[in-house]
């Protein structure tokens, strides 16, 4: 996984899911642009509505001790990624997206 990569993070100790983009990973933790998976639909929703306040991803930084699992957001099979899923309904790719905010 190189940054810019779109991923979903498992974490533990508490359990959530961060979907977002892969800033940087280091000896201490995981940097990511991301958002809790369980606000997902509501991100995507505000996205795509440009008449509404654009809003961006945190960037968040998680220690590895909390960190069970990184996974590129990849589709399978008939299943499309989340990015594919954030494409189809906001009319751009994430990167596209969030280089308004950088």
């Amino acid at each position: 996984m190189q940054p810019h990569s779109i991923v979903v993070i498992s974490l533990h100790t508490p359990k959530e899911k961060i979907w977002g983009e892969l800033v940087e990973i280091t000896t201490a933790g995981i940097t990511v642009r991301g958002v809790d998976l369980n606000s997902f639909d509501e991100f995507v929703r505000q996205a795509a509505h440009p008449d509404g306040d654009r809003i961006g991803l945190a960037t968040l930084f998680f220690p590895h001790v909390r960190v069970e699992r990184i996974a590129l957001d990849e589709s399978h099979g008939a299943i499309p990624s989340l990015a594919e899923i954030f494409h189809r309904k906001v009319g751009q790719t994430v990167s596209v997206y969030l280089s308004q905010f950088a």
